[in-house]
């Protein structure tokens, strides 16, 4: 192999290229998934009434997915407590231009959520090239597991966190005298935290499969520091959740189930590791046998 020739470039066949041109091609990477966010932000923007209906304020309404399937479930145990009738949520819009904002609000996040597989293609296309052929071929189907990853976080904060929110806190009363009259705004910000925030917190497999790619964590550390785990699933439950046991106790049972699975993936990175190290460490034998 030439002198001037990197392994990495003799692997993939790609021109080796410049901090420069690096930054170059990060910055059309950066711009391909910002026009794909304004494109979806547009299209969401244009259909927001449907939007708002359908989706966004669906969850308040009792003949919501999530609610009728508890209605099913308690006719099944013959118990009637399951079943919704209603669900007494106002909302009220106190600034000029709050409708508005929140309109581009809940746009550009929908945009953001239905390009997130778009983005996360186009910055696996820029780390692919500076990976081996044996790290590309570890790496298969990245971009599917993230993109499932967010698609199950988002569909579990939709259909469970953000339903049992929205009817714990119109019910939920200190005192007969005060009404619950929420603001718009607030409503929106709540339902879009809770829910991109379960959609990003259920990507710790895949943060985890790749700090445990560079070492930077193994099995018998996430094993040894459970406890502490349980603690800071906890305390993130708590921040993202409204102040109340059952919301933080949903999102939480999902959170730890997840970190289990991390530690199962970060010992087969382990175990691929060792056996890797291992045939190196044979194939140096036998080249400096012969």
């Amino acid at each position: 192999m030439p002198l001037d020739q990197d392994p990495i470039e003799e692997e993939s066949g790609e021109v080796e290229m410049s901090f420069l041109d690096h930054l170059e091609e990060l910055r059309w990477h950066i711009i391909r998934s910002l026009i794909a966010v304004v494109v979806f932000t547009i299209v969401a923007f244009v259909e927001v009434k449907w939007i708002f209906k359908n989706i966004i304020l669906a969850p308040a309404k009792s003949d919501f997915w999530t609610w009728r399937m508890l209605c099913k479930l308690g006719q099944k145990f013959s118990s009637q407590d399951l079943c919704i009738q209603d669900i007494p949520l106002e909302l009220q819009s106190r600034y000029m231009t709050g409708q508005f904002t929140i309109t581009i609000v809940a746009a550009f996040v929908l945009g953001l959520i239905f390009s997130f597989p778009y983005i996360v293609w186009e910055l696996w296309r820029f780390i692919r090239p500076g990976l081996r052929i044996k790290e590309r071929r570890n790496s298969t189907g990245v971009v599917a597991a993230v993109s499932s990853l967010f698609a199950a976080g988002i569909s579990f904060g939709y259909y469970v966190i953000a339903p049992l929110m929205v009817y714990i806190m119109v019910n939920y009363k200190i005192d007969d005298m005060i009404r619950n009259e929420f603001d718009i705004t607030s409503y929106v910000q709540t339902f879009v935290s809770l829910v991109f925030g379960a959609g990003l917190l259920f990507q710790l497999p895949v943060v985890i499969y790749f700090l445990s790619k560079l070492g930077l964590v193994t099995p018998a550390f996430l094993r040894r520091y459970r406890r502490h785990s349980v603690i800071i699933i906890l305390i993130i439950a708590a921040i993202i959740t409204p102040p109340d046991p059952l919301s933080q106790t949903i999102i939480s049972i999902p959170l730890y189930l997840l970190f289990e699975i991390s530690i199962l993936i970060s010992a087969r990175v382990q175990k691929q590791k060792l056996k890797e190290e291992e045939e190196e460490r044979l194939r140096e034998e036998q080249e400096q046998a012969s």
